[in-house]
């Protein structure tokens, strides 16, 4: 995943200058990507209008650094959705933000597209579960260095309780997402949507 599309998907909401965006990365975006620079951002966005996707205009600041403001051209629209709808393929982690990263966006797809996204990253880790879960976790070990294998095999065993904890966790989210998605009308508004999902989360 690149940084430019999470930009063009910043800028597509509304126009930003390069200190928002940084702002942004370091607030709600550290979800979707961590630690970017802010000569990674300028970076980017100078590759951007080089390729036509974004514009930028000037405020001029009496006695303080001008401000560049940045607006995502026609073309980066359409790189940028292209980039949101194209398949999607699971990292083998679910905890990287490939997922997270196109949901940031999901008010750029229509209702078909998200849950065509959900069921991809659901039935994925549905699939982990069911192949790795019950595997042999037993490691034998073999060294000459002073080894305490009664922490090991416990410190073990809590990584593999809190993974399987989260991984559930997140399939249930997934879940709950998809029925209030599937249950909730088109027109749906964003009180009723969330109403949805609480009362789904509710019964489970």
């Amino acid at each position: 995943m690149k940084l430019e599309s999470i930009l063009l998907g910043v800028l597509a909401r509304h126009p930003m200058t390069g200190y928002d965006l940084k702002k942004f990365l370091d607030t709600s975006g550290r979800f979707v990507r961590s630690n970017t620079q802010m000569s990674q951002v300028y970076r980017s966005l100078s590759t951007m209008e080089d390729r036509g996707w974004v514009t930028h205009s000037v405020e001029v600041r009496p006695g303080a650094t001008d401000a560049k403001t940045y607006r995502v051209t026609d073309e980066g629209m359409t790189v940028f959705l292209d980039w949101l709808t194209s398949p999607y393929q699971p990292p083998s982690r679910f905890q990287d933000p490939d997922f997270m990263a196109r949901v940031s966006f999901a008010g750029f797809m229509t209702r078909g597209q998200l849950l065509e996204l959900v069921d991809t990253e659901l039935e994925t880790r549905r699939t982990e579960v069911a192949k790795y879960r019950g595997r042999d976790r037993r490691d034998a070990v073999e060294t000459t260095a002073p080894f305490d294998s009664s922490v090991a095999e416990a410190v073990a065993e809590w990584g593999h309780r809190t993974g399987a904890a989260a991984m559930d966790a997140h399939i249930r989210s997934l879940e709950v997402l998809r029925t209030a998605l599937l249950d909730a009308p088109e027109e749906a508004s964003a009180e009723q949507l969330l109403a949805k999902v609480l009362d789904e989360e509710a019964t489970r």
